[in-house]
């Protein structure tokens, strides 16, 4: 069973735990298994969320709100806050990461200054703790991996990161922290709407277990 944070006669917003694949054509392990108990019609997934990742998914009900959902993506109108975890601390209390990213192979995203494609991320500082930093970050373009990389490569990789960073200090942490915690767009029906996502507890027993842990 999978937590629906939103739903009306268009779309469904959910909270997806970490370890789930948004790819609805998977059956194993992914987004239409859980569903299947709450909705049995057609789904459109809007947007991803990487596997490793946990926090909002939109899915849309009918073809008419995919693309007015999907139009307000292309056209860079929907806000998306992420909460993260991540290594060192950061002393800018925020700052903008405007870096292109592009594919390298194998899945694996990188910074390339002539090859690659614009990408950039609004961050600010949450809080400072030892040996870590957790951040609020807002993708303002939306490259695979977009978060990961940017902060990867200013030598900030997001804890847990089996992918960015050193895969032998990323094994001691259970999870990616990553949580998609917030997304503002426009209903189809032209409201505004702001849906926010509770952060798990897989999430906060990380924060809790390091030194000088914030109370989430």
């Amino acid at each position: 069973m999978i937590e629906i944070l939103f739903e009306n006669n268009d779309i469904i917003a959910v909270n997806k735990p970490e370890g789930i694949t948004s790819n609805l054509t998977r059956e194993v392990e992914g987004l239409p298994s859980l569903l299947a108990t709450a909705f049995s019609g057609k789904l459109y997934l809007v947007h991803r969320l990487d596997k490793e990742a946990s926090g909002i998914i939109l899915l849309a009900k009918n073809p008419a709100a995919h693309r007015y959902l999907n139009d307000q993506f292309s056209q860079r109108t929907i806000q998306k806050t992420y909460l993260a975890l991540v290594h060192g601390v950061i002393q800018d209390k925020s700052g903008v990461i405007d870096k292109p990213i592009r594919q390298f192979g194998s899945g694996r995203m990188g910074i390339d200054p002539k090859g690659g494609k614009l990408s950039i991320t609004e961050f600010e500082v949450e809080e400072r703790l030892k040996d870590f930093t957790l951040v609020k970050a807002h993708p303002i373009t939306g490259r695979r991996h977009q978060i990961r990389v940017h902060f990867y490569s200013i030598g900030h990789p997001v804890v847990g990161d089996l992918r960015y960073g050193d895969r032998a200090v990323q094994k001691a942490f259970p999870r990616l922290m990553l949580h998609g915690q917030e997304i503002s767009f426009q209903l189809p029906t032209g409201e505004s709407m702001t849906i926010r996502a509770p952060i798990p507890e897989s999430f906060k027993v990380v924060v809790d277990s390091l030194p000088e842990p914030k109370k989430l």
